[in-house]
């Protein structure tokens, strides 16, 4: 493919009948051309009509304007080449368990497309899904990986969360924005939109609801031991960058009970790391 090559809108129709109820697993499938951002369009539409968005709800844009990735990061796509969505869900789970929301959509995300892709698609702690660079070289703060999609959760209110994804479908090696980005193109794996969105969004509603089911206990629901075997920041060294900017360097040791991350450092300490910027450090000498 190359970049002038013409790309399908999204089947909007066929969305629907794969992913609304009684069919599918959701209440409600709403299909748009063209917004700024899922996860800021459907968090002020949930707040201002909590009653036209009953949870598991689902926004889809065929293309972003303005499209946003964790600490406001712009995330932009040419348009038809991007899967962009953003689920609405009522965990029902106690608040401080949370954290998992974006290391379990992670996880259902990494599913669906190894399934579908047959690619060796990982996850980087908390929110990025990584594939293998098609060279196999190294780059700095990302290693032998390359960024194919990503996940935002936003909350709503004390009850309900937005989960948004966003993955790189069809752009073309001149269309991705920076050397770290991939898309499934990229690899010769591009699969139609609306099947991905489908199969991702399904997964991760199935996996909510084991979380539920164990009153969002990620351990006890066997997902923990899943999120960090598809994780490949566990066990790579890394460097952080936590809140207020303190910096510290370690080993990514494990996830703990609450999904936060457990860096050994190289004083011998371990830190959680609840909410971070992470660089993965196998290149060594060029930091």
């Amino acid at each position: 493919m190359t970049s002038d090559a013409p790309r399908e809108p999204l089947d909007a129709q066929l969305l629907r009948d794969l992913l609304h109820a009684p069919v599918g697993v959701l209440h409600r499938v709403d299909v748009r051309a063209e917004v700024t951002s899922t996860n800021t369009v459907l968090v002020a539409e949930a707040r201002e009509a909590p009653h036209a968005w009953p949870p598991p709800s689902l926004l889809v844009a065929d293309h972003q304007t303005a499209g946003r990735g964790r600490l406001d990061r712009a995330w932009q796509t040419p348009p038809h080449t991007a899967l962009t969505a953003s689920l609405l869900v009522a965990p029902g789970t106690p608040r401080k368990t949370w954290g998992w929301l974006p290391l379990l959509a992670g996880l259902a995300a990494a599913r669906t497309l190894r399934s579908m892709t047959a690619l060796d698609v990982r996850t980087k702690w908390p929110n990025d899904l990584l594939v293998p660079a098609p060279d196999g070289s190294d780059l700095l703060g990302w290693g032998p990986w390359r960024k194919v999609g990503g996940i935002l959760a936003e909350v709503v209110d004390d009850e309900r969360v937005v989960v948004g994804l966003g993955v790189n479908v069809d752009q073309v090696a001149d269309e991705l924005p920076v050397a770290s980005a991939s898309s499934l193109a990229a690899h010769g794996a591009s699969q139609r939109r609306e099947m991905l969105i489908a199969g991702m969004e399904t997964s991760f509603v199935e996996v909510l609801e084991l979380w539920r089911e164990h009153a969002g206990d990620a351990v006890a629901a066997g997902l923990a031991e899943e999120v960090t075997a598809v994780c490949v920041t566990v066990g790579t060294d890394v460097r952080v960058t936590a809140a207020g900017g303190r910096e510290l360097r370690g080993t990514a040791a494990g996830l703990d009970d609450d999904g936060a991350l457990l860096v050994r450092t190289t004083a011998g300490e371990v830190e959680r790391i609840v909410s971070g910027d992470v660089q993965h450090l196998r290149v060594i000498g060029t930091e």
